[in-house]
């Protein structure tokens, strides 16, 4: 048979031809069907095999006290001999699986040959065709559970046991740190205890996946969002529960525990991570500080595990073999839904390529299962490829028509970005008229009054769009208010001019094009305004029109955020790349003339750098390297396209350059950097006052918007995002 195996000396991921084990008494031999590989133990474990020796070493300082141990007691020799043995020896991985009872041993009575059952254990449960399992590490699989979603009866056994450690009360509130595969499942078991969870990771797809399974706020543990969510559902007091699932060296994750916890509250530590327990914060709210171990009471007892002695219900209510049986009742009743948790089923034969995908980051997953051969496909629902829908635009016939001189405007939003790149333009231009500024506090309308002209300041939005006399109306306001109000200003009738995004979510790009085909006004303009700077618009004239596939690559040096900034706010306004992406997606498909049909998305430091891949029908691809952690002084924006035989160079809008036969560099802007603010305005008023185009085409705003929200899809997915729709 075949087993997934590693030298931890080398490092070695292999699949190797083994014995098939033998059936003993008190336990039966399970075919796999579908095993599960954890994300964050046995990545953990993969990733020390490939360290140095020093670097082994100081990732196991407790395996380093053992071997001090033996040199004194057995010398070094001796111990070198012993320690390099070991380590040159394969391993194997896995411990949570699924499979089909193929014999039972001497002394088994409660499951027979062909039924299905869960498997637990780092000696029982491995990924290999066959294992054998003793009766307290094995439990029946409930009638209609899927054999792919009992695999997870390990894992959720540990979840489990680590809530069960917390105590929860019904109606208390738990915060969850770490949203992996662990913290996952906890927070969904905690939801369906009636308590009310925050959850907490560096990484927005994961927050985004917790709240979408029940959790009721999350947000990256830096978030003032996080701790406001808290303030909120607890009225300030704190929560009853913390829950450490989290891994790392880093001791965030206990101090913000200290900072969130009630008096007299309880953290649970369940996953790995450095517990340096700040004194002071734990004593003064005298908090209670538990560990959950594995699996539940009889993990790594012998007698139990291997001899099959149960522990009597009367006195231990809750075993390691009732917890799997547990927590299989919870997933066949639907009260625990990990089929969302399941990034990726490989097939076993490619286990070690999976594996390395996952090391090398090129796999971003919470959970993945092997497949194995005998598994029946009908068996099994495929996780569909990954899409993301590009809506068509339908609409009545336009009602657009050309209005009389000048064009009347109405600003909802008077923030930084509206008062410093949009309104001292348009202040300044023939033929427009800034009516009335709807702000929420009425300081900045006034503000925005007093600086700009408008004829009026108010705060009420419903006022403004009932005026027939705006032909306008400007949405600047924070992200996930776009397209609720440019949704309200079209069925208005109004033109409207929205600041990217058009939408966080593929329901919000729905409704706001319900609203194009209900009113039959098309009027939209999307702030992408990189296409009309005259110095890129220049260079793309320069270049001339494209014959064969391009390759695009566009650096963003985007930098971090200062603390307090509302884009960190992602729980309620979308990730950094959400806000911001669509920009970058809109310039590399108007240099290529066409809308991407697939994204592929990557990240690194809890996605705040991101690799994004465009590829377009021609075989054409952009690559949006978006990073916040370079040099402050570097350029923001670089570019390079790179087409038949010639090459387009853009320095963060400074200067440009056309290679080819001909060489052709533009003089260097003596002033600030054009980003195409002032023509696109232009090219809105225009088409307001004379009834003509919109200046971008509606599809390419929806095409636009569809890949920006592709790329958190494929980061959550971990895989390539289809984009369907027309072209």
């Amino acid at each position: 048979m075949k087993q997934v195996v590693q030298n931890y000396k080398s490092g070695e991921l292999a699949v190797l031809d083994v014995p098939v084990p033998g059936c003993k008494p008190g336990g039966v031999l399970v075919r796999s069907a579908y095993s599960l590989i954890s994300t964050g133990t046995e990545m953990m474990k993969v990733s020390e095999a490939g360290m140095s020796m020093l670097g082994k070493a100081r990732s196991r300082p407790d395996q380093v006290a053992k071997l001090m141990q033996s040199v004194a007691t057995n010398g070094v020799p001796a111990t070198y001999r012993k320690v390099m043995g070991k380590l040159d020896s394969y391993t194997p991985l896995g411990y949570s699986l699924c499979g089909i009872v193929e014999q039972v041993g001497a002394g088994i009575d409660d499951v027979k040959v062909g039924d299905l059952v869960a498997c637990a254990g780092n000696e029982h449960a491995l990924h290999a065709e066959l294992n054998w399992v003793p009766k307290n590490l094995y439990s029946p699989v409930p009638e209609g559970l899927a054999p792919r979603h009992a695999a997870f009866g390990t894992v959720g056994s540990i979840a489990l046991q680590g809530v069960r450690q917390g105590e929860p009360q019904l109606g208390e509130v738990a915060l969850v740190i770490g949203l992996g595969l662990i913290g996952q499942l906890v927070a969904q078991l905690l939801t369906a205890a009636g308590v009310r969870v925050v959850g907490v990771d560096p990484d927005p797809a994961r927050c985004e996946l917790a709240e979408s399974l029940g959790a009721a706020a999350t947000g990256d543990p830096a978030s003032a969002a996080v701790e406001a969510a808290v303030a909120d559902l607890t009225g300030g007091h704190g929560v009853d529960q913390v829950y450490l699932a989290a891994g790392g060296s880093s001791n965030q994750p206990v101090e913000l525990a200290a900072r969130l916890c009630r008096d007299r509250g309880r953290v649970v530590d369940i996953g790995k991570c450095r517990l340096d327990l700040p004194w002071n914060a734990y004593y003064e709210k005298e908090l209670d500080v538990r560990f959950s171990r594995s699996y539940g009471p009889g993990r790594y007892d012998p007698e139990y595990e291997l001899e099959g002695r149960d522990y009597p219900i009367g006195y231990v209510r809750w075993t390691e073999r009732r917890n799997l049986a547990c927590f299989l009742d919870l997933a066949a009743r639907g009260r625990v839904d990990v089929d969302p948790l399941v990034s990726h089923i490989a097939d076993f034969d490619d286990a070690v390529d999976t594996y390395q995908r996952l090391k090398d980051g090129e796999l971003k997953a919470v959970a993945v299962l092997f497949r194995y051969a005998d598994q029946e496909p009908e068996a099994e629902k495929e996780t569909p490829a990954p899409t993301v829908a590009v809506p068509t635009v339908t609409a009545r016939p336009s009602t657009a028509r050309a209005v009389s001189s000048p064009v009347r405007i109405a600003f909802v939003g008077a923030g930084n970005y509206a008062t410093s790149m949009l309104l001292p333009h348009l202040a300044r231009r023939d033929g427009v008229e800034l009516s009335t500024v709807v702000t929420t506090t009425a300081l900045s309308g006034a503000n925005a009054q007093r600086k700009f002209g408008f004829a009026e300041a108010t705060t009420d939005l419903d006022a403004v769009l009932g005026d027939t006399s705006i032909d306008a109306v400007f949405v600047v306001t924070r992200h996930s208010s776009h397209a609720e109000l440019t949704r309200q200003a079209l069925l208005a009738g109004k033109s409207v001019f929205v600041e990217k995004p058009l939408a966080l979510t593929e329901d919000e790009l729905a409704g706001v094009l319900a609203a194009v085909e209900e009113s039959g006004n098309d009027r939209l303009q999307v702030g992408f305004n990189r296409r009309f700077a005259p110095l890129l618009r220049e260079a793309k004239g320069r270049f001339g029109v494209r014959t064969g596939p391009a390759n695009l690559r566009y650096l963003v040096n985007a930098g971090r955020l200062q603390g307090g900034s509302w884009y960190l706010q992602q729980g309620t306004e979308g990730s950094r790349f959400a806000g911001e992406g669509g920009h970058f997606i809109d310039t590399a498909s108007w240099l290529l003339d066409a809308d991407p049909v697939s994204v592929y998305a990557t990240g690194s430091g809890g996605n705040e750098d991101l690799q994004v891949v465009l590829r377009y029908a021609d075989d054409s691809t952009a690559t949006i390297s978006y990073v916040t952690t370079g040099a402050p002084g570097y350029p923001k924006e670089t570019l390079d396209l790179v087409a038949d035989g010639k090459v387009l160079r853009l320095d963060d809008f400074v200067r440009a350059s056309v290679y080819g036969r001909k060489r052709w560099v533009s003089s260097r802007l003596p002033k600030a950097r054009d980003k195409g603010q002032n023509a696109e305005l232009a090219a809105f008023v225009r088409a307001v006052r004379t009834g003509g185009p919109m200046p971008v085409p509606l599809q390419s705003l929806v095409a636009t918007t569809a890949a920006t929200l592709a790329v958190q899809t494929g980061l959550a997915g971990g895989a390539p995002v289809t984009l369907a729709g027309p072209r």
